[in-house]
């Protein structure tokens, strides 16, 4: 560069220019690709500002552009991942409770039936619950404006609104002639990450955590030192079922209460060299030696799969359930003109064997533009701490696997229905109080009541069976074939198609548990739903045997269970 300087500084004008002339294009040479790529952004966001331009003068009717425009974000993103989101101005409130747990309301969840929105469950300790309201309360105004017909987002809404503010709801109950007014004071609700934990039996703890939001670590770290400070603490269960994930800080933070300081727990790897980052667990552990197990299901999603595969890749204890969700991917929010923000997938997450279990391949759609799962026969084998054999692209496999609970034709037609749900609210009605929500139980007496509850309630339903059989009678009559199969086909239609009371007794046993759950909630609130469920729940019966079983937890972790299982198969 000196040279070229000195060069230009003693030739001659037209020698100068001519070296200038090649300075300039050996510059340029450096930013080449980035200027071709920045053209072709400008390009294209001209050809899009065009098109909206002359499509707001020229089109036949009055257009809305601000729907126009974020319609067409969403088509945009849509090409990309499901996480890869919009957030207008009008739902940061939205995306803010998603983060932190908090909102301005009176606490309780609401639902739509018919044209009507009733109270589904008034949070324990919050305005609505402090107010009187229970669950089935149809809400029939907010502040004198007739809420009939609206959804239940329009509802929350204007139920929302500074703590310290006053709301005033008309509401029907069931038992009540008339309708009554009710005066709310909204406050500041939040909804707790972990919304139960206790001692189950023989000094082995159970901690039930929802979400990842701002204070989940906060919250599990408490439930933990309570328990341990309380208690003889031999095991913990920490349940990650249905939990769809959140921030990843708070997921590193969760494990590094069971795993020593610089273990790593998750790296990011992205297109942005800047994003890749190495994550190490930065403090003294709570407790990295209690023997632990993590209950997962297919709705264990993102964070929650950063917690189990972490756990599971450290050695550092055993997760049990279903293969989870298999999302991979990290987003980060980036703040846009006019109070929007976007949310974008920034990068890729590996866990410590240096897989990632992203199962949906969105990099590499389908000719329809549908997305495939990662094929098998794609997915590589990695290594645990201590040698055992964990795959990546296809969410974390559980090193014990339990059988879905698959829910009945009946029980899913009672649930749709809300049969159980009204069930419960009259059952609240006429008893005062029950025992506690461990030992609740219905009789015999009370489940009789029950049946004669739904007599004059419409909750049939078609079994996928018989609308199979449907479907072969309609295929054979238009081949010609049904008049010779007519007799063998209803023989086999009499023989599959189900009775209402026939179903009633067959799933007895899992309606029953259905019931005392939602009955529960109407005195215990959510707590009272899951002591309830705790009581026969297959995945934390497995985890209570296997942690009794110092021996059988040894053998998992060390990966020699599974070679002693298939000897006695051989035998």
């Amino acid at each position: 560069m000196k040279l070229l300087k000195d060069i230009l500084k003693n030739a001659k004008p037209k020698l100068r220019v001519g070296v200038g002339i090649v300075l300039i294009t050996v510059t340029s040479l450096g930013f080449l690709s980035f200027v071709d790529s920045n053209f072709e952004y400008a390009k294209n966001l001209d050809i899009f500002a065009s098109l909206f331009r002359e499509l707001n003068i020229y089109y036949v009717d009055e257009t809305d552009p601000g729907q126009l425009i974020e319609s067409g974000i969403d088509g945009m993103l849509e090409s990309l991942d499901p996480y890869t989101t919009f957030i207008p101005e009008s739902e940061l409130e939205d995306h803010r409770f998603a983060i932190t747990g908090q909102y301005g309301g009176i606490g309780s969840l609401i639902r739509k039936r018919g044209d009507k929105v009733l109270v589904a469950e008034p949070y324990e300790g919050f305005p609505a619950e402090k107010a009187g309201l229970r669950a089935g309360d149809i809400i029939l105004q907010v502040d004198g404006k007739e809420i009939n017909g609206k959804n239940t987002s329009e509802v929350s809404k204007v139920l929302k609104g500074q703590p310290g503010s006053v709301v005033k709801l008309l509401v029907k109950r069931e038992d009540t002639e008339d309708p009554f007014e009710v005066v709310i004071t909204r406050e500041e609700i939040k909804i707790k990450s972990v919304p139960y934990y206790g001692i189950i039996e023989d000094g082995i703890g159970y901690i039930k955590l929802s979400n990842f939001t701002s204070k989940a670590l906060s919250e599990v770290k408490a439930a933990l030192n309570k328990l341990k400070e309380e208690n003889d603490l031999k095991g913990l269960i920490f349940d990650l079922r249905g939990n769809p994930g959140g921030l990843l800080r708070e997921s590193v933070n969760i494990v590094n209460l069971f795993v020593e300081k610089g273990e790593e727990i998750v790296s990011t790897r992205g297109r942005r060299q800047t994003l890749a980052k190495n994550h190490r667990a930065l403090n003294a552990p709570v407790d990295a030696l209690i023997p632990l197990v993590v209950l997962v299901n297919r709705n264990s999603a993102s964070a929650s799969e950063i917690v189990a595969g972490a756990i599971q890749d450290l050695d550092r204890g055993v997760v049990i359930g279903q293969k989870t969700f298999g999302k991979g991917l990290v987003q980060q929010t980036v703040k846009l003109t006019y109070n929007t923000q976007l949310k974008v997938t920034t990068a890729k997450y590996y866990i410590p064997s240096g897989r990632c279990i992203q199962a949906l391949d969105y990099a590499n759609r389908n000719n329809d533009g549908s997305v495939g799962k990662i094929a098998d026969s794609l997915m590589t084998e990695f290594k645990t701490k201590n040698g055992r054999s964990v795959f990546d692209g296809g969410g974390i496999d559980p090193d014990i696997k339990t059988d879905r609970d698959k829910r009945s034709n009946i029980a899913s037609r009672l649930l749709s229905k809300m049969l159980i749900f009204d069930y419960a609210n009259k059952y609240r009605r006429e008893n005062d109080k029950i025992a506690s929500a461990t030992e609740f139980k219905l009789s015999d007496a009370d489940y009789a009541n029950f049946v004669s509850f739904l007599e004059d309630k419409d909750y049939d339903y078609t079994t996928r069976s018989e609308r199979k059989l449907e479907e072969l009678k309609e295929i054979a009559e238009k081949e010609k074939y049904f008049e010779d199969a007519k007799l063998e086909y209803e023989a086999l239609e009499k023989k599959l198609t189900h009775s209402n009371e026939d179903d009633l007794i067959k799933f007895k046993d899992k309606i029953i548990r259905l019931l005392a759950g939602e009955i529960a909630v109407r005195y215990y609130y959510q707590q009272g739903r899951i002591e309830s469920m705790l009581v026969d729940d297959v995945d934390v019966l497995k985890g209570l045997e296997i942690l009794k079983d110092e021996a059988w937890y040894a053998a998992i972790l060390d990966g020699t269970y599974e070679s002693k299982a298939l000897e006695e198969e051989k035998e």
